[in-house]
């Protein structure tokens, strides 16, 4: 079976918003449990925001900045879908919203390390 809008700019914008979405989702508890160290075992959170440190964990967190910034302006993108008419600047408003995203994500890992 042929697809042909899977090859299309705005159709990846829509499987990145997507895919964000998930990890995002799949995230939470973990963030949640880590939250909950602080209240109920102080010394496994001090061991684990050490563990913080390594540098593979701040290339994830660059990858979770990212996620969390695609997921809001492919958010945003939707809602200009939604609520404005059909113009050609929003495929270009798609790519400057990913190319945001990264630049977003690249400051915090620049930040962090």
């Amino acid at each position: 079976m042929i697809r042909p809008h899977r090859g299309e700019p705005l159709w990846f914008a829509f499987a990145l918003h997507r895919l964000s979405g998930v990890c995002l989702a799949l995230f939470l508890p973990a963030h949640f449990y880590v939250l909950g160290l602080a209240l109920t075992e102080p010394a496994v959170l001090d061991g684990f925001l050490a563990w913080t440190d390594a540098p593979l964990v701040k290339a994830a967190e660059m990858g979770l900045v990212f996620l969390l910034a695609v997921h809001l302006f492919g958010g945003l993108r939707l809602l200009a879908l939604e609520f404005l008419p059909w113009r050609d600047w929003q495929k270009s408003a798609a790519a400057t919203a990913a190319a945001v995203s990264l630049f977003v994500a690249g400051g915090f890992l620049f930040n962090a390390v």
